[in-house]
Order: C-alpha cells, then sequence, then structure tokens
C-alpha cells in the first residue's frame, strides 16, 4: 500500500497496552491509523474498534487496515459519545485515546488549522458539525473571546488580542487563517514577536479546541473508557500540551481515587474504591524528538482497572 507513518509513542503505547492476541481493543481517535495498526496486527481473534469524528480518517482507514478489516470496526464518532459506541461491546481489553491533532490535518490548507498557510477560517475535526472557526472569531463577544484566548491557549496577550479581533471586525468579517494572523500579531509587543514560537500558535490552539469542544468531554470520557475496560485492562492517553495534560492528569487521579470520609472515621461509610492503578507518565526519547519534532511535548499516562481482590 505505500504507507508509512510512525505513531507518537509507538513502542511505549504497544507496551502499556498489553496487547492480547484475542482481546478487544479501542482506538478512540483513529487519525492516520499508525497506532490501529499496530495494534490490528498483533490480534488473532481479537477485535479492535477503531473511532473518529473526522469522515476522511474513517474513509482512509478502510485502506490503511485493508488487510486486517476482518477484526477491525470503523466508528464515525466522537470520543465523547465512546459510552453509546461501545454500547452492547463485552468489556474491553484496553483503549488508546491520542488528543493530538492529526498530520493531514494540520497539513492540508483547506482545513484552517494553520497558522502558516492561508485558508478559509474552519478548523472543524468534524466537517459535518455546524460551529466554525469563522463564526468563533466574528460572532463571540469580547468576553468570551478573551476568556476562549487564555484558558485553553494560556495566552498572556489574550485581552489585547480579543480587542484587537472585535475591532477588525468592525470594519469586515475575518475571513482566512493569515488575515487572523496579522491581528493577532498586530495586538502583541514587539518582544512577544520575536520569541522563537510563532506569535499564533496559542490564539489558534484556543480557536480549534474552542470549536471542537476537545477538552469538556475528557473527564466523562475517561470514567466512560474506565467503567467499560475489564478487570487488569489498560487505559492509554497521549496529551500535547499542558491544559489537556492537567485535565487527564485531575481524571486519573480520580480514578484512582480511594475513600473520600474524613480521617478520622472510624470505617469508610463513602463506599468509594478506586477504579485503577497508575503507571508514572511517559515522554518521547530524544531520538523520536529529532525524526518527528511535533512529538517534542507529547506525555503518555496510562492506568490499570482494578478487580474487586485489588480494590479491596
Amino acid at each position: 500500500m505505500g504507507y508509512t507513518h510512525n505513531p507518537v509513542l509507538r513502542d511505549e503505547c504497544i507496551r502499556a497496552l498489553n496487547i492480547r492476541p484475542e482481546g478487544i481493543y479501542v482506538d478512540g481517535t483513529l487519525g492516520r491509523a499508525g497506532h490501529s495498526r499496530e495494534i490490528v496486527k498483533r490480534l488473532s481473534t481479537g477485535r479492535l474498534i477503531c473511532i473518529d469524528r473526522d469522515l476522511a480518517a474513517i474513509e482512509a482507514a478502510q485502506e490503511r487496515l485493508a488487510p486486517w478489516m476482518d477484526r477491525v470496526r470503523l466508528v464515525h464518532s466522537n470520543f465523547a459519545e465512546l459510552e453509546s459506541v461501545l454500547a452492547g461491546e463485552p468489556d474491553v481489553d484496553g483503549m488508546l485515546f491520542d488528543l493530538g491533532v492529526s498530520s493531514p490535518q494540520l497539513d492540508d490548507p483547506e482545513r484552517g488549522f494553520s497558522y502558516m498557510q492561508d485558508a478559509p477560517l474552519d478548523m472543524r475535526m468534524d466537517q459535518t458539525s455546524p460551529l466554525t472557526a469563522r463564526e468563533v472569531v466574528n460572532s463571540w463577544d469580547f468576553q468570551e473571546l478573551r476568556r476562549v484566548l487564555f484558558e485553553f491557549g494560556e495566552e498572556r496577550y489574550a485581552p489585547a488580542i480579543a480587542r484587537a479581533i472585535v475591532k477588525r471586525r468592525e470594519d469586515k468579517p475575518i475571513g482566512t487563517t493569515l488575515e487572523l494572523v496579522e491581528v493577532i500579531k498586530s495586538a502583541m509587543p514587539p518582544a512577544a514577536l520575536r520569541e522563537k514560537q510563532h506569535p499564533a500558535k496559542r490564539s489558534f490552539q484556543a480557536i480549534r479546541i474552542a470549536v471542537n469542544g476537545e477538552l469538556d468531554a475528557l473527564p466523562p470520557m475517561l470514567r466512560a473508557a474506565a467503567d467499560k475496560l475489564r478487570p487488569g485492562g489498560r487505559l492509554a492517553v497521549i496529551t500535547f500540551h499542558s491544559l489537556e495534560d492537567r485535565i487527564v492528569k485531575r481524571a486519573f487521579r480520580e480514578l484512582a481515587r480511594g475513600c473520600t470520609c474524613p480521617p478520622d472515621f472510624p470505617v469508610c461509610i463513602c463506599g468509594k474504591r478506586p477504579l485503577v492503578r497508575l503507571d508514572k507518565p511517559v515522554t518521547p526519547t530524544a531520538a523520536e524528538i529529532e525524526e518527528n519534532p511535533r512529538a517534542r511535548s507529547a506525555r503518555l499516562r496510562t492506568a490499570e482497572k482494578l478487580d474487586e481482590v485489588d480494590i479491596g
């Protein structure tokens, strides 16, 4: 097929999932199918359920996973709908979620994710979704834009950038990615423009997250994933920026948390028991970062589902 793609933290993910040939696994963020290929080729009688909100990823996977389609189920959906997607399935042996934007989305200028190429403001992972970056930029008020830029992009110049966006759109709508870049740059001081990081990176990240609702779904999705794992099953999540990593870290800690009764209670009355045991997070090697600079900020967090004996 001529398809080669080394997914981020490939070997680390495969080790973390501890794949059983007869097991059932979920790739909740199919993307370019790199992780899915590595999982499915290790299965014999097992099955792999692949989920992606981008229909283009689902269509491409039919070719990329062609040799193993007898053991693959492709689902066009958002991982926020994980519980309904897996309804009727038995408990699964492992789940993987790669929270990064896939390379085809970033590299296709028409998708509007890139601040390096001119394109219509879009940024939708699911092209059937009604909300686009153009609507966010041209319709949301100053306070909401400032909040999005600050909370989702951790942009320290969020008020100035939001103010500049509102002022520019009074003349005409901001329609393309490079128009938005120029507005962002106009609101930043010269010192910020000289920084190594592109001045629009944080703002584009923030708007992309807002358009796709990427963060709100994480805690309930991780809870649904943990609930659906069999005892001993493995959960793996790759994050790429500090905001989503903090959310995943908190959600994992909550899943691993036991009794919440005050320490002076003689016996537990809350009945809360930990669902998972956490592993130490893993980051890419220097060799992987050199080969794929986009992996630099990646972090893999993993957990194992506890059984009743472990929970005690």
